[in-house]
């Protein structure tokens, strides 16, 4: 008897870690900060990933392979007592079809992370209410990275995931917390990433991150010709996009993740218009210009 609820144990615990949607690494940085107690610090930091990688995010099952592999840096700036500043970099990418290569889908720096924490306090997610601004900023995030993942395998694929995001924002709104509301003096913030994401004014966005990498990436290893002309078309999307959104919030983000990524792709291998290419880099991704200088055969 012994054995067989040893067994159903293992199978439950089994059934619950294919459950779960992130591989998430979680690093938290406090340096920066003189504390008495450092090792508050790396509780939090072992706190977080638990949370994040053993909280169930979806009622969807997900194989080991198809999780989200996803990275985020935490350095805190200031902490007083329980309250502390920080910025939070996050960084994601998901397995090129028949490669062992892994394409960057997202990486960001959120600057304005505020939040109160007391050692071994539980970090728990309730999607009825806004209880901490931590469990908050943690969560919204892993439903924009779960969102562009899911954007990446079919067109507007994330559309759940962002309405999620959406949701927490809207718990959010006046808790006084920053980085969380419409700014006409800054338009980067959470409210502004997920309410691009899910606004048809900037669907070629969509639709470039689906053909880049479904119709593109993923056909690179058996076709890197076919696979590097779908991959400039997708690009040429952006320039319908900012003439109705100049500096659109969105393309930065993109060209953050796929700057260094495009110059590979397109300093090797089959040759393609590369003038066009570089006049379409240029125009939608100014800020970029040295890395597009690179591109060569």
């Amino acid at each position: 008897m012994g054995r067989y609820f040893f067994f159903l144990n293992c199978l439950l615990f089994s059934a619950i870690a294919i459950g779960q949607e992130l591989n998430c690494e979680i690093t938290v940085n406090g340096d920066q900060v003189l504390q008495t107690r450092p090792e508050v610090f790396k509780t939090l930091e072992r706190s977080l990933n638990d949370f994040v990688n053993k909280t169930k995010w979806t009622n969807r099952t997900f194989k080991e392979n198809e999780k989200l592999n996803s990275r985020m840096f935490i350095t805190i700036t200031k902490g007083e007592g329980d309250r502390f500043d920080a910025t939070i970099q996050l960084q994601s990418s998901r397995p090129v079809y028949n490669t062992s290569y892994e394409t960057p889908i997202f990486n960001y720096k959120d600057n304005s992370f505020n939040f109160r924490y007391q050692e071994f306090q539980p970090l728990i997610f309730n999607t009825n209410s806004f209880d901490s601004n931590l469990v908050g900023v943690i969560s919204y995030y892993v439903y924009i990275m779960l969102g562009l993942d899911a954007d990446t395998f079919s067109l507007q694929g994330g559309d759940d995931y962002y309405r999620q995001a959406q949701n927490i924002v809207t718990q959010a709104q006046g808790s006084n917390f920053a980085g969380w509301s419409q700014s006409a003096q800054d338009n980067r913030t959470r409210f502004d990433l997920v309410d691009n994401l899910l606004s048809n004014t900037f669907r070629e966005y969509r639709i470039a991150m689906y053909n880049y990498h479904r119709k593109g990436m993923d056909i690179l290893g058996d076709n890197n010709s076919t696979g590097k002309q779908v991959i400039s078309g997708s690009l040429r999307l952006f320039e319908t996009l900012i003439k109705r959104r100049p500096n659109a919030f969105l393309i930065q983000t993109f060209f953050d993740a796929k700057s260094e990524e495009i110059q590979n792709i397109f300093s090797d291998g089959p040759k393609v218009d590369i003038v066009k290419l570089k006049e379409t880099l240029n125009n939608v991704a100014p800020f970029y210009s040295n890395t597009w200088s690179q591109i060569s055969y």
